[in-house]
Order: structure tokens, then C-alpha cells, then sequence
């Protein structure tokens, strides 16, 4: 976050350049002026997940528009699990058919509907356990790091150096185990 509401429509820093805009965290309950850190990893045994690909968009990029293009065409035979932000039906339809890839999201409630029937629900907590390591690679990332945290960055630069390095901080933490 380069900046929060209500400074976020007046945020400048990476606007022009299409690195940085204004987006909403829903865990937050917030607007900002930022940018998003997509990390797929892998399962590690016992230990937090291992970052495979780390991508940075706009905050305002919707989560599949910005992986959709990206990295999905790179995944092949491989079973995905994702967050809500992540489900298409045609999407996950196409990536059986073509690259024998699974995309497991959990369920969203249809509008109007004010609860999951059991299958569904039970369904939404099995692959949300499946995505708690990398739930926490994000929070021991920022716990480490305080990566959200840009409000003095002045430049589109110093996003990239601010990201980017406070990511091989956090690399190297995980690695060499300090």
C-alpha cells in the first residue's frame, strides 16, 4: 500500500507508468493505492511453501486478469488451488481440456443465497486447507519484512526496489532459516 484511503484517489507514484492504482482489500475493508504480490508455490513438507512464480500488478487488476495471461498458460499437469478471486467456469473448463490442469477454488454463494448446502461447504473447507500454508507465507512474509507497508516510496523504482527487495529478504530468511 502506497497509500491508503482517503489519499488513495490523489496517489500518484506508479499511476502514469501503469505499475501502481487504486484497489480494495476486502480482508481490510479498505482502498489503497498499490500494487498486488501473486506468489504460486509449492507444497513443502512440514515447512511453508516454496515461490515458484512472483508477479506484481496494478492494486485495481482484478486477481485472475492478472495471472490468466501470465502464468496459467506455463501450468501444466498440475492441480491448482486458489482463492475465490481466481474461479471462471470457462477457465477451469479450458485448462482440463488443454493443459490437464485442476483449478480448485472454493464456492461462491450465489446472489441471494444465504448459506452453502454441506457438500459445498465441505468442499470450500477442503480446499481451504489446501491454501493455508500459502496464506501463511504471505503473513510470515509480512510479518518478516512489513512488505505492505510503502508509504514513503516516492517513485515507481523504489515500488520495484521495495517489493522486490524486501521479497529476497524474505527469500533468503526462508532458506538459510534465520
Amino acid at each position: 500500500m502506497l497509500a491508503k484511503s482517503p489519499r488513495c484517489d490523489k496517489a500518484k507514484v506508479g499511476r502514469e507508468e501503469g505499475v501502481a492504482n487504486k484497489g480494495y482489500c476486502s480482508s481490510k475493508d479498505i482502498y489503497y493505492h498499490g500494487v498486488k504480490i501473486h506468489i504460486f508455490a509449492t507444497k513443502a513438507q512440514e515447512t511453508l511453501p516454496i515461490p515458484k512464480y512472483i508477479g506484481l500488478t496494478p492494486g485495481g487488476e482484478s486477481d485472475l486478469k492478472a495471472v490468466e495471461m501470465s502464468i496459467l498458460p506455463l501450468c501444466v499437469n498440475m492441480d491448482i488451488y486458489a482463492d475465490k478471486a481466481y474461479f471462471k467456469e470457462v477457465l477451469v473448463r479450458e485448462l482440463k481440456e488443454k493443459q490437464n490442469v485442476s483449478l480448485y477454488t472454493p464456492i461462491k454463494k450465489e446472489k441471494g443465497q444465504e448459506r452453502l448446502n454441506s457438500a459445498d461447504k465441505l468442499f470450500s473447507e477442503a480446499v481451504s486447507r489446501m491454501r493455508q500454508p500459502i496464506e501463511s507465507l504471505f503473513n510470515w512474509i509480512q510479518e518478516k519484512t512489513h512488505i505492505q507497508f510503502a508509504s514513503k516510496v516516492r517513485s515507481t523504482k523504489g515500488i520495484f526496489i521495495h517489493v522486490f527487495g524486501r521479497l529476497a529478504a524474505a527469500m533468503l530468511i526462508l532458506v538459510l532459516g534465520l
